[in-house]
């Protein structure tokens, strides 16, 4: 898979699976843009990492209305055009309904749906728009197992990737006729630098023991899923959603 000169735009890009993303993107020869809210130090900790050159980064918070479009339009200001959307950036709220107040309850649902689906499907319109003036494109959205086994102490979370997964496919239909093509990646719990911090040696033995490889994910693995996705041979997997978790939950 080589992305020579490809113009690829990666949300949440400075930490975790978006970081892992653009690493690999930038070997491949692409130019990559790494959108980040406000950890400014660690985005530029990422940006100098990137193999080649011309990278750039992008400080804009998605989850606001105006956010997804002025962050396409300063992407194709600084790259002329953009090639890959790679939808990454996310939030996990926990809310676990026997636990909490309703306010609690109906700020996680709001937020939670605000950056994990509203921004992407914004994303998706300004990204699908700028893509059909330059004759296609590939949008790649970040998913999770959690859509599929639910999530009972998060479940917005689990309830905003499903809608995306959703989402992806309907769109999958609908761009085909412009040659944009729509996959999602849906990994399970991944090795991160913010998994490190949280989590508790009794979570982590747990999380373990859920996958036969008794490991978690490592971000690569991931980013290796997104790549083939937004490689020119995948154009027939348009629609597809890929599992990376360690075969820790198998859907038919």
């Amino acid at each position: 898979m080589e992305f020579k000169n490809k113009k690829v735009l990666i949300t949440g890009g400075s930490r975790g699976i978006g970081k892992a993303t653009a690493l690999a993107f930038a070997k491949k020869g692409a130019k990559v843009g790494i959108n980040y809210r406000s950890n400014t130090q660690e985005a530029q900790k990422t940006l100098v990492k990137l193999s080649g050159e011309g990278h750039q980064l992008f400080q804009q918070d998605i989850s606001e209305k105006e956010g997804p479009e002025a962050l396409i339009k300063a992407f194709i200001n600084n790259f002329g055009q953009l090639d890959v959307l790679v939808n990454n950036a996310g939030i996990s709220i926990f809310h676990k309904i026997d636990e909490v107040d309703f306010e609690h309850w109906s700020n996680a649902w709001e937020g939670t749906f605000k950056t994990n689906l509203f921004a992407v499907s914004n994303l998706c319109y300004w990204g699908a728009k700028a893509m059909m003036k330059t004759g296609g494109g590939r949008i790649v959205n970040i998913s999770s197992r959690g859509a599929f086994r639910g999530e009972p102490t998060k479940p917005a979370y689990g309830a905003s990737k499903a809608a995306l997964n959703a989402m992806s496919q309907s769109l999958a239909k609908a761009l085909a006729p412009h040659k944009i093509y729509i996959g999602v990646v849906a990994p399970g719990f991944t090795e991160t630098e913010m998994a490190a911090i949280t989590l508790t040696p009794t979570e982590r033995e747990n999380l373990l023991r859920e996958s036969p490889f008794k490991r978690m994910a490592q971000p690569e693995e991931v980013a290796h899923a997104v790549l083939f996705l937004a490689s020119e041979g995948a154009a027939y997997s348009s629609g597809t959603i890929i599992d990376v978790n360690g075969a820790s939950y198998l859907r038919s």
